[in-house]
């Protein structure tokens, strides 16, 4: 009779598994108001490319629209000059030049194209802008977000987006209006004699402005734009980048304006999240160089104006 030999399982148990996903919910940012030159210069710049942009359009020479690309008759009209489609290498010359000029930019001044002259940046900041003359500020609109309908929450969400859907509107109409002659094309859509193309383009510049500035916003400039994952390599020591310097700001913390902080081993940075509140990609710009950043300086701005109030010097 033979004796059994007891077996003892010793296989380890299964390790615990976790689960990563890969796709992270968005946070939605809540932009605060400031003031600065830098916010000052880039609504200069705002305002002359809104000035190129939909007065251009409305000017006239010899009787005719000064810029009109009339396709049908295959004629593109600038000012004095009429250019034709086999003229069309003098196009490619001109984006040739254009982007040269766009890359010795970047080199020079890092994203300055981004933060101050992006077609979907100074858009985005429009659309702020209506965000806070419809909901308020940061802290308001965080607290109406969070508040549950009523009338006075639905007439303000209903005066933004009416805000939104006008300035996207006449933006298509007047993108349009350089391929249709603009005081015959507003005219035709109020009429609704307008053909089917330009209804067609109408719609859907007034759906992609108001897609991509109003929603979309910052996860165009992380996600969807190439330029923000090759703009780094054009950049060398002499680029003129956003950044912070860890060197004056460390170490941070709070503390009384007329306190004696360097005894206390902090920095400047008093740690008050102003430049974090105004960025509109949401990043910290304190934990360096990141591929969020457009180069705006929204932050400096920000930073500046409570050092003015701490007695500290700017930068």
């Amino acid at each position: 009779m033979s004796a059994q030999i007891p077996v003892k399982d010793v296989t380890p148990a299964p390790a615990k598994v976790e689960v990563v996903d890969l796709y992270a919910n968005r946070e939605k940012i809540y932009t605060r108001s400031f003031t600065g030159i830098f916010r000052n210069l880039r609504m200069l710049g705002g305002a002359a490319l809104f000035l190129l942009y939909f007065g251009t359009v409305w000017l006239t020479w010899n009787g005719r629209q000064a810029v009109w690309w009339n396709l049908p008759e295959r004629k593109f009209y600038i000012f004095g000059s009429t250019y034709w489609p086999q003229d069309f290498v003098l196009l490619s010359a001109l984006l040739i030049i254009a982007a040269f000029g766009l890359f010795f930019i970047t080199v020079f001044a890092g994203r300055v194209w981004c933060g101050y002259t992006c077609p979907q940046s100074v858009f985005t900041w429009v659309f702020m802008w209506a965000e806070k003359v419809t909901e308020g500020d940061r802290n308001q609109r965080m607290k109406l977000d969070k508040a549950p309908m009523t009338t006075q929450k639905f007439l303000r969400k209903l005066a933004k987006h009416g805000i939104w859907v006008g300035v996207s509107l006449v933006t298509a109409i007047t993108f349009v209006g350089y391929f249709t002659p603009i005081r015959e094309l507003i005219p035709e859509l109020f009429t609704l004699q307008a053909g089917g193309w330009a209804l067609f383009w109408v719609g859907f510049f007034t759906l992609a402005t108001y897609g991509n500035a109003g929603y979309l916003r910052e996860q165009v400039c992380i996600y969807m734009c190439p330029y923000a994952r090759f703009q780094s390599v054009m950049f060398d020591q002499d680029t003129l980048i956003v950044s912070y310097d860890p060197r004056r700001g460390e170490h941070r913390g709070p503390r009384k304006r007329d306190a004696d902080y360097k005894a206390e081993g902090l920095g400047d940075c008093i740690d008050c999240k102003m430049c974090v509140h105004v960025c509109p990609t949401g990043i910290d710009i304190r934990d360096g160089l990141q591929i969020e950043c457009i180069g705006c300086a929204a932050c400096i701005d920000a930073c500046d104006s409570i050092m003015d109030k701490m007695n500290y010097p700017k930068g």
